[in-house]
């Protein structure tokens, strides 16, 4: 792909300009792939049938590397002044002030990301709409080491539990060492009231396994087991978005997954990268998820009498 100019993609009614789409953001090497931005570019205008649904209304914070992987990472939240006015914000609150968010609304949103250089997209668990009323829980399942067979057994444990608590849900592979899993909610509940009760449900599985399991927040503190992270579910945090690349070598991708699949012995945390994640996203995997979330009172009671 040449480096020589700008490539103009048309995306739904407008035409983005990606500037430079040969410049190298993933170098290869060590069995790993080398991408392009304009690589990216493609895997974006391909995945973004599944992804947006998943970015719509939602604040983002980017992940952003200029200069590739290799280079200065920028974390942003707040959407810079140089952005196209088609571009959706949302000014949220935050202590002594305001962030004004870049929302992913379409493809030509999340094109102008990828031509920003912005690799990662982290999500609010809640829409603009009702920005303090989550609609999404999330548990994180973060292993000590980059043993995979830990977190296997981690989320089979607690899509036991949450099966237990009639809660569906949902499996992701992060991209980086863990998995994610999802529930989603019916947005009557704040970020206190979501997470307490995913640190109840965390609590509940780690005292069950205590050898295996922690919701320690300090690493000193967890040894070898698995952490079980509700920290996500707290106003102001995000989480990787379904579909999302990590700034890891060989691109890989935050990619859905069937409660099946946890069974696959190739599975690993990144096991889909930008050359195959879009097949993968195109075989449904969520497709049994219920499209309204749940409310969390029933839960919370089932939770209360299976403690005890």
């Amino acid at each position: 792909m040449s480096d020589d100019g700008p490539r103009t993609v048309r995306a739904g009614r407008r035409r983005v300009e990606i500037h430079r789409p040969g410049k190298v953001l993933f170098p290869g090497g060590g069995g790993t792939g080398e991408y392009t931005k304009g690589d990216l570019v493609d895997y974006h205008r391909a995945v973004a049938p599944f992804m947006l649904p998943h970015l719509r209304g939602r604040p983002l914070m980017l992940d952003r590397r200029p200069d590739g992987i290799d280079g200065p990472a920028f974390m942003q939240k707040n959407t810079p002044d140089g952005y196209p006015d088609w571009i959706t914000r949302a000014e949220v609150a935050k202590e002594g002030g305001t962030v004004t968010h870049t929302v992913c609304d379409d493809t030509a949103t999340l094109l102008y990301l990828v031509d920003q250089a912005g690799i990662t997209l982290h999500r609010w668990l809640s829409r603009t709409g009702r920005i303090d009323r989550p609609d999404r829980l999330v548990f994180d399942l973060d292993p000590s080491g980059d043993d995979f067979e830990t977190v296997r057994e981690a989320a089979r444990l607690l899509g036991e539990l949450l099966d237990e608590l009639d809660l569906p849900s949902a499996l992701m592979t992060t991209g980086s060492r863990g998995l994610h899993v999802i529930v989603p909610l019916a947005g009557d509940h704040d970020f206190d009231d979501v997470r307490a009760f995913a640190r109840e449900v965390a609590d509940t599985l780690a005292a069950a396994h205590p050898g295996r399991l922690t919701t320690a927040a300090r690493k000193k503190d967890r040894g070898d087991r698995l952490y079980l992270d509700v920290q996500r579910n707290a106003y102001a945090q995000t989480a990787v978005a379904p579909g999302t690349v990590r700034a890891l070598p060989g691109a890989p991708v935050a990619t859905p997954v069937s409660w099946d699949q946890l069974d696959d012995p190739d599975l690993h945390a990144r096991r889909w990268t930008v050359a195959d994640a879009v097949e993968q996203v195109r075989t449904e995997p969520w497709s049994d998820l219920p499209r309204r979330g749940r409310a969390l009172g029933p839960a919370r009671r089932r939770l209360a009498a299976l403690r005890g």
